[in-house]
């Protein structure tokens, strides 16, 4: 220990002269020094290191939720006021308030914000407080917690018991009066006696919505929390307590989201494995994903980024059948492609048969909506009364409309109901209300059981789920899920899914469910994607015209060295799985398009990626090949609604097909090739790295063509936005 005897004797000390020695001397005295506890009661310069204001608030705060002094929101109000006083007076207990000459308080600058005025000083100018910071999201397992621990509610404690809470804290009987001292510069002067009441005020405000703001309660139920700092009497200066920072004020949010990861496809040599099969999708959740994601300012995850998806969120004017009969019809384009002029692109594109209004089947609906309490944004529950409200207006007067919704239990909302009856539905949807936890197994039964008492023979029977994330009572696991939904599809109930919000999201699930409910996955994030999902794609999202519908593609290796699908890694099947009636597939809606891509390497274009075998390969020009002038046979196998037996289409793709540039392809060829580009270029694949966005929105630009809904003109902005975040490389 260093002592002020010891630093006299140095300082009467001669100064040696300069060298190693006393160098090395001067050094370690120093470093033993710094190293040694500052014990003294006088020091030398400055001030012993303490807390400022904003730490010891924090401090207390957090010691006082730890040791669950505030257990409940039932006793929040009672105690938020005597402990802000206390909190008043740890904030200015061992640094007592400057006071002035005049008599003054004085606080220094490091402890005020410098453009902002705090909430004391708006209340001295009576100015409005600035606004509260956003409440934090609640998960359906808070919600849960909390819902129960309602259902049982606790006797309030008296008060002499919230008492004996805060002594436990050790509070002091009396705060010290502060020691007068001179004002230096720099400090700035508040005045009055009366602050440290107003402090004490202001606190209780802050931390009851800071509580409030972390235990919300449920729906229809009033939390006990003051609405605005008690008055303080004569009250004549304000001391201005330090903000607290916002990532300690407002905890971040733990996103949620559930998306399934995948790789992108490989690719195949066509000798050693010629075929490629698949489940066609009409899904178009992953776009919205994606143009959210952009629009908020980030480039998306690339397990968010389905190619497929992205390609048929878009309507194409494919050649479609001539009669119901034949439920689709096929188009098949070979091109060159863009980002490699070593190889060419296959362009299958399929066109449902769209059903005429005056033709369309009378529709038995069943609204399943979660309503549990992370339903509670504004891109959730309120978002989703908005779509529904708006897929009501298209619906036939003699169609029939269930709702179900689930949140802790299932229950029904309103049973079978015409359309006709619109403002009966409309007040059942208006009247919906978040909270509770999610009880989806328990609200998917209850659907189900409800469509089939409503039963139309050869119309539309549909569930459709509407939700943000997971189902966290009852079956819970998404293969227990797919079994259930299994079971029930054999009825002839179909199930859609449609997502709402972020944070929460269980996109997986979705996707599962929807896949195997023989149904489509919408993500729905906005007002206008609800009018596209639900009003202008109505017919394509309600009526089947066909199920299990697979793709099957076999390569002809004396014209094609290797192949690769773009997209479609989720949907793909087993080569012996095409002809198996019994392994479900996607489903086609009235109206819906439907386009897959293959990067073919034409044999001999030096594109190929897979080096020849050393020692020979196999042997597939021995001219005695049927169809050896063909590129590929695409075969296409479905079945009808109310069929258990698939049909087959098939198609041989020649030259027949082939196009001599990229630019002499149809304006929705080249449309759907960029938005295939932007895809893989977000996904960050190898094939199109160097391939600019700037070229992507070049190709895209050139092939808009009619755009009657903005669609394409939308897709244009995202692939700026993506280029200004991502680089344009």
């Amino acid at each position: 220990m260093v002592d002020d005897n010891e630093l006299e004797r140095l300082h009467n000390l001669a100064v040696p002269a300069p060298g190693g020695e006393a160098k090395a001397r001067a050094l370690a005295a120093a470093m033993q020094a710094f190293d040694l506890d500052e014990k003294n009661s006088t020091a030398s310069q400055g001030t012993s290191a303490g807390l400022r204001l904003t730490e010891r608030a924090q401090k207390l705060w957090r010691d006082i939720m730890q040791r669950k002094l505030i257990s409940t929101p039932a006793i929040t109000a009672l105690v938020a006021l005597p402990i802000a006083g206390y909190a008043a007076f740890e904030m200015l207990k061992e640094q007592p308030p400057v006071i002035t000459g005049n008599g003054k308080i004085a606080e220094t600058l490091a402890d005020k914000p410098l453009a902002q005025k705090s909430a004391p000083e708006q209340l001295a100018t009576n100015e409005p407080l600035a606004a509260a910071p956003a409440k934090e999201k609640k998960t359906d397992t808070d919600t849960e917690t909390r819902a129960n621990s309602q259902m049982a509610p606790a006797a309030p404690k008296p008060a002499t018991e919230v008492d004996s809470l805060l002594k436990q804290e050790a509070a002091p009987e009396a705060m010290p009066a502060p020691q007068p001292a001179p004002a230096e510069s720099g400090q700035l002067a508040a005045g009055g006696k009366d602050g440290a009441g107003v402090v004490a005020g202001y606190s209780a405000k802050r931390s009851a919505d800071e509580l409030e703001r972390a235990d919300k309660a449920p729906a229809g139920v009033a939390a006990a929390i003051p609405a605005s700092p008690p008055k303080v009497a004569d009250s004549k200066l304000m001391v201005q307590p330090a903000p607290m920072p916002s990532d300690q004020m407002q905890p971040q949010e733990q996103n949620r989201d559930r998306i399934e990861t995948f790789k992108t496809n490989p690719v195949h040599e066509t000798a050693q494995d010629p075929v490629s099969t698949f489940s066609i999708d009409v899904d178009t959740a992953s776009y919205s994903f994606v143009r959210r994601s952009l629009k908020e300012g980030a480039l998306p995850q690339a397990d968010t980024v389905r190619v497929e998806e992205m390609i048929n969120y878009f309507p194409y004017d494919w050649k479609g059948p001539d009669s119901a009969t034949t439920p689709f019809n096929s188009t098949v384009t070979v091109m060159p492609t863009p980002w490699n002029e070593h190889t060419k692109l296959m362009h299958v594109a399929v066109k449902g048969f769209d059903v005429k209004p005056a033709e369309q089947p009378k529709a038995n609906l069943v609204f399943l909506i979660d309503v549990s309490g992370s339903m509670d944004e504004p891109d959730k529950l309120p978002l989703l009364k908005s779509a529904f409200r708006l897929l009501i207006s298209k619906l036939k007067p003699d169609d029939t409309v269930s709702i179900v919704t689930y949140a802790g239990n299932a229950g029904t909302v309103l049973m079978p109901t015409k359309a006709a009856e619109k403002q009966k539905i409309l007040a059942a949807i208006d009247n919906l209300e978040p909270g509770g936890s999610t009880a989806g197994e328990a609200g998917i039964r209850e659907a189900y059981k409800l469509a089939q008492q409503s039963f139309v023979k050869d119309g539309v029977n549909r569930v459709m789920l509407a939700t943000d994330g997971d189902f966290n009572v009852g079956q819970t696991d998404d293969e227990d899920l797919k079994r259930l939904i299994e079971t029930e599809r054999k009825t002839g109930v179909f199930l859609s899914v449609f997502g709402f919000g972020q944070g929460n999201l269980n996109d997986q699930m979705m996707q599962t469910i929807a896949q195997n409910g023989n149904g489509t996955a919408a993500y729905i994030d906005t007002l206008a994607e609800a009018e596209k999902v639900l009003v202008e794609d109505a017919s394509s999202t309600l009526f089947t015209i066909a199920k299990d519908v697979k793709i099957q593609v076999e390569f002809n290796p004396a014209k094609v060295s290797e192949y690769r699908l773009v997209g479609y890694e989720t949907r793909a099947l087993k080569r012996e799985d095409f002809n198996n009636d019994r392994v479900d597939a996607g489903d086609i809606g009235s109206g819906h398009s439907v386009t897959a891509l293959y990067e073919i390497t034409p044999k001999g274009s030096g594109g190929e990626q897979v080096d020849p075998l050393r020692y020979g390969q196999a042997k597939v020009d021995n001219g005695g090949v049927a169809n050896a002038d063909e590129y590929a046979f695409v075969k296409i196998r479905y079945k009808l609604p109310s069929e258990n037996v698939s049909k087959l289409i098939t198609t041989p793709v020649t030259a027949a097909n082939e196009v001599k540039s990229f630019d002499a392809a149809g304006a929705d060829q080249r449309f759907s090739v960029a938005v295939a580009a932007f895809g893989q270029k977000l996904r960050d694949e190898d094939q199109t790295a160097n391939f600019e966005y700037d070229r992507i929105a070049e190709i895209a630009n050139a092939a808009r063509g009619a755009d009657p809904f903005g669609y394409r003109a939308e897709f244009l902005s995202l692939v700026r936005l993506a280029s200004s975040l991502g680089g344009n490389k």
